[in-house]
């Protein structure tokens, strides 16, 4: 394989543009006898001539092999602009990255995070992907929300402890925190026996209440619909009521549950990887808007 320098592609190119070694030098800001030098290294590498000289000022005229070097040469330079590009790009922010979460989690978060990433960084490419509840895996990802620990190596921050409410008709409780216990055998709106659910009923169980679920539906709008509509309680993580009008709403009230279900979220990084300045500002950004959420909580 030749093992030639892109500098010395530049000068044969810039030569076999201007014409003459010393029109190239001028334009490259070199010494003629460098060129000259660059153009000697060259032509040792590929084992010919790369130019005739006719000496004077008459200009240079490119041997044959020097056309089929010049041809692939300028190939080459126009990747490695491609590459300076791509790493200035890199550098700055618009590279590329996966990040993995599922729904319902970092539902007041993860849309931060993409915005800001995108208002920073308009050229980024950020590609989301939706990962087993059960059983989250890093992978390829660059970064994982999860609201649980999850196995094997991973870098991580906690970024806000998830509260679980409890949302009723108004006067169904006594105003104030309730007590888990008063929930058992109370009619219940609920999602389907998800991993989380059965996480929420496995805890509210342990605390000495069973609710008896009358109704299960997906998602927490249509949970809260059924709640307005007299059907049951349910409780629900403060992240999916957050923004809703639930808190405003005569028709329900919301109560803190004593004690509170609880759910830590994470977000997740391989360990060993080393981060592109995009994973570490979504960091940040992520962090930023727990932070926020956690202050907008007291």
């Amino acid at each position: 394989m030749v093992d030639v320098e892109l500098r010395h592609l530049r000068t044969m190119a810039a030569i076999a543009e201007e014409g003459t070694f010393g029109r190239a030098a001028d334009r490259l800001g070199y010494t003629q006898s460098s060129v000259s030098q660059q153009v000697a290294s060259l032509e040792k590498a590929v084992g010919g001539a790369l130019f005739d000289r006719p000496g004077g000022p008459r200009p240079v005229r490119i041997t044959p092999l020097g056309e089929v070097v010049l041809a692939h040469g300028r190939e080459l330079l126009a990747r490695a602009k491609v590459l300076d590009d791509a790493v200035d790009r890199f550098r700055a922010g618009n590279g590329r990255i996966d990040i993995g979460s599922f729904p319902g989690v970092a539902s007041r978060i993860l849309p931060k995070v993409v915005r800001r990433l995108l208002d920073e960084h308009p050229g980024c490419d950020i590609r989301l992907s939706e990962v087993n509840s059960t059983d989250p895996q890093l992978g390829n990802l660059d970064l994982l929300f999860y609201d649980d620990r999850i196995d094997g190596d991973a870098e991580h921050v906690k970024l806000l402890d998830e509260h679980y409410l409890l949302v009723a008709e108004a006067g169904t409780f006594p105003e104030g925190p309730v007590p888990v216990r008063l929930l058992d055998d109370a009619p219940m709106v609920a999602w389907p026996p998800t991993y989380h659910q059965k996480w929420l009923e496995r805890t509210l169980a342990d605390s000495g209440a069973r609710p008896r679920i009358v109704f299960r539906t997906t998602g927490h709008e249509t949970v809260v619909a059924m709640v307005r509509a007299g059907i049951g309680s349910a409780v629900l993580p403060w992240l999916a009521l957050h923004g809703s009008d639930v808190f405003t709403d005569t028709q329900l009230t919301i109560h803190h549950l004593q004690p509170s279900p609880t759910r830590e979220m994470y977000l997740y990084w391989p360990p060993e990887r080393t981060q592109s300045p995009l994973v570490a500002r979504a960091i940040d950004i992520a962090v930023e808007a727990a932070t926020e959420l956690t202050d907008q909580r007291r």
